[in-house]
């Protein structure tokens, strides 16, 4: 298949995805980039959003809670703390941790240390339940 790259997304766990694409966009701390055969190399920071790759009619969202991306020509890593796909996201449990990072966040001020933590905790839980609900597709 021309045009294809090896796409990987890997936390401390395991390996999420192994597989050749077409394309991948990705959510970098400084704004989506999108990844196609023969990019040139470049290593970038990952905030918490989707993930998006596709191959001929295949296509999927999965949502990372940031880390790093290493592109090369022939290869994408994408390596994360964690990555979810639809079908693994526990809508209750995700609303349950959302509620209650939502009333730890309501309480912090914006310079206190944890606050950022906690921003990027709820941001990334409330991707999953766009995810759950088909919004990110």
């Amino acid at each position: 298949m021309a045009g294809v790259f090896l796409l990987e997304i890997v936390t401390p766990q395991k390996v999420v995805l192994s597989k050749e694409v077409e394309e991948v966009t990705a959510p970098g701390r400084e704004g989506e980039f999108g990844v196609l055969r023969e990019h040139t190399p470049f290593i970038t920071i990952l905030k918490p959003g989707r993930v998006v790759w596709k191959s001929g009619a295949e296509k999927e969202t999965i949502v990372v809670d940031g880390g790093f991306a290493e592109v090369w020509p022939d290869r994408t890593n994408l390596l994360v703390n964690t990555a979810v796909r639809k079908q693994e996201v526990d809508t209750e449990r995700v609303k349950r941790e959302l509620k209650e990072a939502e009333g730890v966040l309501s309480g912090l001020k914006e310079d206190e240390p944890e606050y950022k933590k906690t921003a990027s905790r709820v941001e990334f839980l409330k991707l999953q339940l766009e995810l759950a609900e088909g919004r990110l597709d």
